[in-house]
């Protein structure tokens, strides 16, 4: 019984996703004008060539951050709860957590992906 009701629900998911899908293909509106197609930002008009090639620095900084930024939530819950701890392992653990957290800045640091000057 329940391994036809994981077979019904899979189903019915693909249905539904590919049906809105279709639907929204269906009765979305068609017309392409060269305007439609032009690059446009903040509404301003581009001026110049509209192709600019970005630097990976960029995406790089921002992976970096998202990287930081999440093990900064790990360490909330931790900190919360450390006193309560009586054994040393935690205390090791986050030691542990730095070094590789430092590893990784270091590793940064030397690929250049964050450039100080």
């Amino acid at each position: 019984m329940g391994n036809e009701a994981i077979i019904v629900f899979l189903i019915a998911g693909f249905i539904f996703v590919f049906g809105a899908v279709l639907f929204s293909k269906l009765i979305s509106p068609k017309w392409d004008t060269p305007r439609k197609w032009d690059p446009y930002e903040c509404g301003v008009e581009t001026i110049g060539k509209n192709w600019i090639q970005f630097k990976a620095h960029y995406y790089l900084i921002a992976l970096l951050f998202l990287i930081f930024d999440v093990e900064v939530v790990f360490l909330i819950p931790w900190a919360v709860v450390f006193k309560k701890l009586d054994s040393v392992a935690p205390f090791i653990e986050i030691v542990l957590f730095f070094i590789v957290l430092g590893l990784g800045l270091l590793y940064a640091l030397r690929k250049k992906a964050i450039d100080w000057d």
